[in-house]
Protein backbone atom coordinates (compact mmCIF):
# COMPACT_ATOMS: atom_id res chain seq x y z
CA UNK A 1 0.00 0.00 0.00
CA UNK A 2 2.95 2.35 0.49
CA UNK A 3 4.83 1.62 -2.74
CA UNK A 4 3.36 4.63 -4.57
CA UNK A 5 4.76 7.12 -2.04
CA UNK A 6 8.16 8.76 -2.22
CA UNK A 7 10.32 8.83 0.93
CA UNK A 8 9.94 12.33 2.42
CA UNK A 9 13.18 14.31 2.03
CA UNK A 10 14.67 16.50 4.75
CA UNK A 11 15.62 20.03 3.69
CA UNK A 12 17.91 22.29 5.70
CA UNK A 13 16.86 25.92 6.29
CA UNK A 14 19.81 28.26 6.57
CA UNK A 15 19.40 32.02 6.99
CA UNK A 16 20.51 34.88 9.22
CA UNK A 17 18.08 33.92 11.93
CA UNK A 18 19.19 30.30 12.22
CA UNK A 19 22.84 31.33 12.08
CA UNK A 20 22.41 33.92 14.85
CA UNK A 21 20.52 31.38 16.97
CA UNK A 22 23.25 28.79 16.45
CA UNK A 23 20.85 26.00 15.51
CA UNK A 24 20.44 23.53 12.68
CA UNK A 25 16.91 23.90 11.32
CA UNK A 26 15.47 21.28 8.96
CA UNK A 27 12.10 20.52 7.40
CA UNK A 28 10.70 17.03 6.88
CA UNK A 29 8.91 17.48 3.54
CA UNK A 30 5.87 15.23 3.90
CA UNK A 31 4.25 17.47 1.28
CA UNK A 32 6.44 15.85 -1.40
CA UNK A 33 5.42 12.23 -0.82
CA UNK A 34 2.60 12.19 -3.38
CA UNK A 35 0.84 14.87 -5.43
CA UNK A 36 -2.58 14.26 -3.84
CA UNK A 37 -2.20 12.00 -0.79
CA UNK A 38 0.59 13.57 1.18
CA UNK A 39 1.54 15.05 4.50
CA UNK A 40 0.17 13.74 7.76
CA UNK A 41 -3.10 13.02 5.89
CA UNK A 42 -1.65 9.82 4.44
CA UNK A 43 -0.32 8.62 7.78
CA UNK A 44 -3.71 9.16 9.44
CA UNK A 45 -5.48 7.33 6.60
CA UNK A 46 -3.12 4.37 6.18
CA UNK A 47 -4.32 2.08 8.96
CA UNK A 48 -7.94 3.13 8.54
CA UNK A 49 -7.72 1.95 4.93
CA UNK A 50 -5.98 -1.27 5.97
CA UNK A 51 -8.66 -2.03 8.58
CA UNK A 52 -11.42 -1.37 6.04
CA UNK A 53 -9.64 -3.65 3.59
CA UNK A 54 -9.16 -6.43 6.16
CA UNK A 55 -12.85 -6.25 7.15
CA UNK A 56 -13.93 -6.37 3.49
CA UNK A 57 -15.60 -2.97 3.39
CA UNK A 58 -15.99 -1.52 -0.08
CA UNK A 59 -17.24 1.96 0.86
CA UNK A 60 -15.69 4.57 3.15
CA UNK A 61 -17.58 7.48 4.70
CA UNK A 62 -15.88 10.48 6.25
CA UNK A 63 -16.42 14.12 7.19
CA UNK A 64 -14.95 17.53 6.42
CA UNK A 65 -15.40 21.15 5.47
CA UNK A 66 -15.62 22.61 1.98
CA UNK A 67 -11.82 22.99 1.63
CA UNK A 68 -10.89 19.98 3.77
CA UNK A 69 -7.48 18.45 3.15
CA UNK A 70 -8.83 15.24 4.67
CA UNK A 71 -11.70 15.07 2.17
CA UNK A 72 -9.27 15.77 -0.68
CA UNK A 73 -6.79 13.09 0.44
CA UNK A 74 -9.44 10.49 1.31
CA UNK A 75 -11.08 10.83 -2.09
CA UNK A 76 -7.74 10.37 -3.86
CA UNK A 77 -6.54 7.50 -1.66
CA UNK A 78 -9.85 5.68 -1.99
CA UNK A 79 -9.63 5.77 -5.76
CA UNK A 80 -6.01 4.59 -5.66
CA UNK A 81 -6.89 1.62 -3.44
CA UNK A 82 -10.27 0.70 -4.89
CA UNK A 83 -12.81 2.02 -2.38
CA UNK A 84 -16.02 3.89 -3.01
CA UNK A 85 -16.32 7.03 -0.87
CA UNK A 86 -18.93 9.27 0.65
CA UNK A 87 -17.92 12.69 1.92
CA UNK A 88 -20.20 14.31 4.47
CA UNK A 89 -19.62 18.03 4.02
CA UNK A 90 -20.27 20.72 6.63
CA UNK A 91 -22.67 23.43 5.45
CA UNK A 92 -24.86 24.06 2.44
CA UNK A 93 -24.14 22.96 -1.09
CA UNK A 94 -22.84 25.72 -3.35
CA UNK A 95 -22.64 25.87 -7.10
CA UNK A 96 -20.27 25.65 -8.81
CA UNK A 97 -18.23 23.35 -6.58
CA UNK A 98 -14.94 24.72 -5.32
CA UNK A 99 -11.65 23.14 -6.41
CA UNK A 100 -11.44 20.80 -3.40
CA UNK A 101 -14.91 19.34 -3.81
CA UNK A 102 -14.62 19.24 -7.61
CA UNK A 103 -11.46 17.15 -7.21
CA UNK A 104 -13.21 14.85 -4.72
CA UNK A 105 -16.07 14.25 -7.16
CA UNK A 106 -13.59 13.58 -9.97
CA UNK A 107 -12.05 10.87 -7.76
CA UNK A 108 -15.49 9.26 -7.42
CA UNK A 109 -16.56 10.64 -4.04
CA UNK A 110 -20.28 11.10 -3.43
CA UNK A 111 -20.93 14.34 -1.57
CA UNK A 112 -23.59 14.73 1.11
CA UNK A 113 -24.25 18.01 2.92
CA UNK A 114 -25.26 18.53 6.54
CA UNK A 115 -26.25 21.80 8.14
CA UNK A 116 -23.78 22.97 10.77
CA UNK A 117 -25.98 22.04 13.73
CA UNK A 118 -26.40 18.45 12.53
CA UNK A 119 -22.75 18.25 11.53
CA UNK A 120 -21.70 18.88 15.14
CA UNK A 121 -23.25 15.49 15.95
CA UNK A 122 -20.91 13.65 13.58
CA UNK A 123 -19.21 11.76 16.43
CA UNK A 124 -22.47 10.49 17.95
CA UNK A 125 -23.72 6.96 17.60
CA UNK A 126 -27.14 8.24 16.54
CA UNK A 127 -25.94 10.23 13.53
CA UNK A 128 -23.56 7.49 12.47
CA UNK A 129 -26.39 4.94 12.75
CA UNK A 130 -28.57 7.23 10.61
CA UNK A 131 -25.81 7.44 8.00
CA UNK A 132 -25.40 3.66 7.95
CA UNK A 133 -29.14 3.23 7.56
CA UNK A 134 -29.04 5.62 4.61
CA UNK A 135 -25.88 4.38 2.90
CA UNK A 136 -25.58 0.78 4.01
CA UNK A 137 -22.50 -1.00 5.32
CA UNK A 138 -19.90 1.78 5.30
CA UNK A 139 -16.57 2.06 7.11
CA UNK A 140 -16.61 5.40 8.94
CA UNK A 141 -13.39 7.36 9.26
CA UNK A 142 -13.69 10.31 11.68
CA UNK A 143 -12.99 13.83 10.48
CA UNK A 144 -9.27 14.30 9.92
CA UNK A 145 -8.57 10.61 10.58
CA UNK A 146 -8.59 11.39 14.30
CA UNK A 147 -8.64 7.93 15.89
CA UNK A 148 -6.21 5.30 17.13
CA UNK A 149 -5.55 4.13 13.58
CA UNK A 150 -4.52 7.70 12.84
CA UNK A 151 -2.18 7.78 15.83
CA UNK A 152 -0.65 4.45 14.77
CA UNK A 153 0.09 5.78 11.31
CA UNK A 154 1.69 8.91 12.71
CA UNK A 155 4.16 6.84 14.74
CA UNK A 156 5.81 6.16 11.36
CA UNK A 157 6.33 9.79 10.31
CA UNK A 158 9.86 10.06 11.67
CA UNK A 159 11.13 6.67 10.48
CA UNK A 160 13.33 8.21 7.78
CA UNK A 161 14.12 11.53 9.44
CA UNK A 162 17.66 12.64 10.28
CA UNK A 163 18.84 12.84 13.88
CA UNK A 164 17.45 15.83 15.76
CA UNK A 165 16.90 17.13 19.29
CA UNK A 166 13.57 18.94 18.94
CA UNK A 167 10.61 18.26 16.67
CA UNK A 168 7.94 20.88 16.00
CA UNK A 169 4.53 20.31 14.43
CA UNK A 170 1.31 22.25 13.94
CA UNK A 171 -1.58 20.85 15.95
CA UNK A 172 -5.31 20.69 15.23
CA UNK A 173 -6.69 17.60 16.97
CA UNK A 174 -3.47 16.23 18.49
CA UNK A 175 -3.55 12.96 16.50
CA UNK A 176 -0.35 13.60 14.56
CA UNK A 177 1.44 14.94 17.63
CA UNK A 178 0.45 11.91 19.72
CA UNK A 179 1.89 9.54 17.13
CA UNK A 180 5.10 11.54 16.94
CA UNK A 181 5.47 11.52 20.73
CA UNK A 182 5.26 7.74 20.76
CA UNK A 183 8.14 7.54 18.29
CA UNK A 184 10.60 9.83 20.09
CA UNK A 185 13.16 8.91 22.72
CA UNK A 186 13.48 10.45 26.17
CA UNK A 187 16.54 12.38 24.97
CA UNK A 188 14.39 14.29 22.50
CA UNK A 189 11.55 16.76 23.00
CA UNK A 190 8.56 17.85 21.00
CA UNK A 191 6.61 21.08 20.63
CA UNK A 192 3.09 21.38 19.25
CA UNK A 193 1.74 24.67 17.93
CA UNK A 194 -2.09 24.68 18.16
CA UNK A 195 -3.65 26.45 15.19
CA UNK A 196 -6.90 27.27 16.95
CA UNK A 197 -7.71 29.80 19.63
CA UNK A 198 -7.47 28.71 23.27
CA UNK A 199 -5.56 25.59 22.22
CA UNK A 200 -4.51 24.80 25.78
CA UNK A 201 -7.33 22.25 25.99
CA UNK A 202 -5.38 20.08 23.55
CA UNK A 203 -2.98 19.11 26.33
CA UNK A 204 -5.70 16.91 27.83
CA UNK A 205 -6.84 15.69 24.41
CA UNK A 206 -3.30 14.57 23.57
CA UNK A 207 -2.83 12.92 26.96
CA UNK A 208 -6.10 11.02 26.46
CA UNK A 209 -5.08 9.89 22.96
CA UNK A 210 -1.77 8.62 24.34
CA UNK A 211 -3.45 6.75 27.18
CA UNK A 212 -6.11 5.21 24.93
CA UNK A 213 -3.41 4.13 22.50
CA UNK A 214 -1.36 2.47 25.23
CA UNK A 215 -4.47 0.84 26.71
CA UNK A 216 -5.23 -0.64 23.28
CA UNK A 217 -1.82 -2.35 23.32
CA UNK A 218 -0.88 -1.01 19.88
CA UNK A 219 2.76 -0.91 18.69
CA UNK A 220 4.91 1.65 20.51
CA UNK A 221 8.28 2.51 18.89
CA UNK A 222 9.55 4.19 22.06
CA UNK A 223 8.20 4.21 25.60
CA UNK A 224 7.90 6.19 27.78
CA UNK A 225 7.16 9.25 25.67
CA UNK A 226 9.58 12.17 25.50
CA UNK A 227 9.13 15.59 27.09
CA UNK A 228 6.60 17.75 25.24
CA UNK A 229 4.79 21.06 25.42
CA UNK A 230 2.23 23.22 23.66
CA UNK A 231 2.96 26.77 22.53
CA UNK A 232 -0.39 28.45 21.96
CA UNK A 233 0.67 31.97 20.92
CA UNK A 234 0.66 31.59 17.14
CA UNK A 235 -2.93 30.80 16.16
CA UNK A 236 -3.43 34.16 14.36
CA UNK A 237 -6.99 34.48 15.61
CA UNK A 238 -8.15 30.88 15.39
CA UNK A 239 -8.65 27.95 13.06
CA UNK A 240 -8.26 28.95 9.38
CA UNK A 241 -7.81 32.58 10.44
CA UNK A 242 -4.98 34.47 8.76
CA UNK A 243 -3.77 38.04 8.46
CA UNK A 244 -1.43 40.04 6.29
CA UNK A 245 1.56 39.24 8.49
CA UNK A 246 1.15 35.48 8.12
CA UNK A 247 0.57 35.64 4.37
CA UNK A 248 3.58 37.89 3.88
CA UNK A 249 5.73 35.57 5.97
CA UNK A 250 4.60 32.54 3.94
CA UNK A 251 5.36 34.18 0.62
CA UNK A 252 8.77 35.37 1.78
CA UNK A 253 9.65 31.95 3.19
CA UNK A 254 8.72 30.34 -0.11
CA UNK A 255 10.87 32.81 -2.04
CA UNK A 256 13.83 32.44 0.31
CA UNK A 257 13.80 28.66 0.74
CA UNK A 258 11.58 27.17 -1.96
CA UNK A 259 9.14 25.74 0.58
CA UNK A 260 5.45 26.54 0.14
CA UNK A 261 3.47 26.61 3.39
CA UNK A 262 -0.19 25.98 4.01
CA UNK A 263 -1.80 28.85 5.89
CA UNK A 264 -4.05 26.82 8.17
CA UNK A 265 -1.36 24.68 9.80
CA UNK A 266 2.26 24.72 8.72
CA UNK A 267 2.70 28.48 8.18
CA UNK A 268 1.64 29.21 11.76
CA UNK A 269 4.09 26.70 13.17
CA UNK A 270 6.95 27.93 10.96
CA UNK A 271 6.20 31.53 11.92
CA UNK A 272 6.23 30.55 15.59
CA UNK A 273 9.55 28.71 15.35
CA UNK A 274 11.23 31.60 13.53
CA UNK A 275 9.89 34.05 16.10
CA UNK A 276 11.12 31.87 18.97
CA UNK A 277 14.56 31.63 17.35
CA UNK A 278 14.76 35.42 17.35
CA UNK A 279 13.89 35.39 21.07
CA UNK A 280 16.62 32.87 21.96
CA UNK A 281 14.08 30.22 22.99
CA UNK A 282 16.15 27.31 21.66
CA UNK A 283 19.62 26.32 22.84
CA UNK A 284 22.67 26.84 20.66
CA UNK A 285 23.53 23.62 18.92
CA UNK A 286 19.93 22.36 18.87
CA UNK A 287 18.98 20.30 15.85
CA UNK A 288 15.38 21.27 15.20
CA UNK A 289 13.08 19.40 12.82
CA UNK A 290 9.90 21.02 11.51
CA UNK A 291 7.22 18.71 10.11
CA UNK A 292 5.63 19.99 6.91
CA UNK A 293 2.21 18.33 7.05
CA UNK A 294 1.15 19.15 3.48
CA UNK A 295 -2.33 20.56 2.88
CA UNK A 296 -1.31 23.13 0.29
CA UNK A 297 -4.50 22.67 -1.73
CA UNK A 298 -6.44 24.27 1.14
CA UNK A 299 -4.71 27.61 0.48
CA UNK A 300 -7.14 28.21 -2.36
CA UNK A 301 -9.90 28.78 0.15
CA UNK A 302 -7.88 31.53 1.82
CA UNK A 303 -6.20 33.19 -1.17
CA UNK A 304 -9.27 35.24 -1.91
CA UNK A 305 -8.57 38.85 -2.95
CA UNK A 306 -11.84 39.97 -1.36
CA UNK A 307 -10.86 38.41 1.96
CA UNK A 308 -7.41 39.78 2.56
CA UNK A 309 -4.82 41.80 0.68
CA UNK A 310 -1.19 40.71 0.71
CA UNK A 311 1.08 43.63 1.42
CA UNK A 312 4.83 44.19 0.91
CA UNK A 313 6.93 41.08 1.50
CA UNK A 314 9.51 41.34 4.31
CA UNK A 315 12.83 39.53 4.38
CA UNK A 316 14.46 37.20 6.89
CA UNK A 317 16.90 39.34 8.83
CA UNK A 318 18.05 39.40 12.41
Amino acid sequence: MTSIFLPPPTQQIDNNITQNAGVKLSVLRLDLMHPWVNGNKWYKLKYNLLEAQEKHFTTLLTFGGAYSNHIFATAAASKLFGFKTIGVIRGEQTSPLNSTLSFAVQQGMQLVYLDRTTYRQRHTQKLQADLRERFGDVFIIPEGGCNLNGVLGCTEILQQAEDFDVVCVACGTGTTFAGILLSLTQKQRAIAFPVLKHGEFLKQEIATLLQNYLDADLPVPNQPACAWELICDYHFGGYAKVNNELLNFSQQFQQAHGVSLDYVYTAKMFYGVIDLLKQGFFSKGDRILLIHTGGLQGNIGIENPQRIKIGPIPSFKD
